[in-house]
């Protein structure tokens, strides 16, 4: 059990925010397989304020696609506001602000992982948040900006002290982006000093790799991002094994067949049968890592229609039962 707040979640594990990846569909597909409380893609507070069409769409949510929690990204407290007040008319159970982004375009607007290096900015901007949120506010960290200036403990405590219900913290710096090794040493620290949540994130990519990360540091849920890309039973595989201690087989062929085939239809179903098909180009590779021959891959990633693609998992099902 993972409490945000008042918000009680069953599971421990979380979907984390991913550009790109968690929408509706992705995220239909992950909660029969344990995923507790998951995360729209990371929103812009600009974008948002503007009523961007495309934006808008990714708030998307259905009533069995809860616990439903939006991440947004800014830095001006007035755009903050105006998104906060666009927000309070959908159905979402907790906010997180995100200081953890690397991307430059992003740091180089004082915006996500730029903000590790500005403590009471970073700081002032939650509590605007917090004073304008109706549900439990969050935050994203790393655990510095570089290996220098690792300062995730002070962030942490100021975003406490702020008022959030939780902090979620990737153990790599920002000049460490997503390579390198995961800081075990430093989450174990934000844990020890908080007396809120705290949710581990960094190669959460197997259901061992995740037991390590509650084990090294103490924390209380796990967020899962790349683990999850083609793999929506590592949600029920880590469930078993920190249950039982032993990690059960992998899922056979007919259920990853069918898996991909209704991935393909709630994308259709949300984005068209054009677009949709081409979204599920990428997931296609993912779902078929270290499976497939290239032919089937290099097919997929020209295929136009559903038609297409329910012939290549044909295909790939035929295959595996030959």
């Amino acid at each position: 059990m993972l409490s945000i707040g008042q918000l009680q979640i069953h599971s421990r594990l979380v979907l984390a925010p991913m550009a790109g990846i968690s929408d509706l569909p992705f995220r239909k597909v992950t909660r029969p397989f344990g995923c507790g409380l998951a995360y729209t893609e990371m929103i812009s507070a600009h974008s948002l304020a503007r009523h961007n069409r495309v934006t808008l769409k990714k708030l998307s949510v259905t009533r069995d696609d809860r616990p439903l929690g939006v991440q947004i990204l800014g830095g001006d407290p007035e755009i903050i506001r105006r998104s906060l007040d666009i927000l309070s008319g959908y159905a979402f159970d907790t906010i997180d602000f995100n200081a953890a982004c690397p991307v430059t375009k992003v740091v180089s607007r004082r915006e996500g992982a730029g903000l590790l290096k500005e403590p009471e900015r970073l700081q002032r901007l939650i509590g605007v948040i917090v004073r304008n949120a109706c549900v439990p506010v969050t935050v994203k960290l790393r655990s510095g900006w570089d290996d220098s200036s690792v300062n995730a403990v002070e962030l942490a405590i100021r975003a406490q002290d702020a008022g959030v219900k939780g902090v979620c913290i990737h153990g790599r710096t920002r000049m460490q982006g997503y390579s390198g090794t995961v800081d075990y040493h430093i989450i174990r620290k934000v844990k020890k000093s908080l007396h809120v949540p705290v949710i581990a994130s960094g190669d959460a990519l197997t259901p061992v790799l995740i037991k390590n990360l509650f084990d090294e540091t103490g924390c209380d849920g796990v967020a899962i991002a790349r683990g999850a890309l083609g793999n929506p039973w590592i949600f029920r595989e880590t469930a078993h094994y920190l249950t039982f201690g032993k990690v059960p087989g992998r899922p056979g062929m007919d259920e990853i067949v069918g898996t991909m085939n209704d991935h393909l239809s709630h994308l259709i179903g949300f984005y068209g049968e054009s677009l949709g098909v081409v979204q599920f180009r990428k997931l296609f590779a993912w779902y078929t890592r270290g499976m497939v021959a290239k032919r089937l891959r290099e097919s997929a990633f020209r295929a136009v229609t559903r038609n297409d693609m329910l012939h290549l998992t044909a295909e790939l099902q035929a295959r595996c039962h030959s």
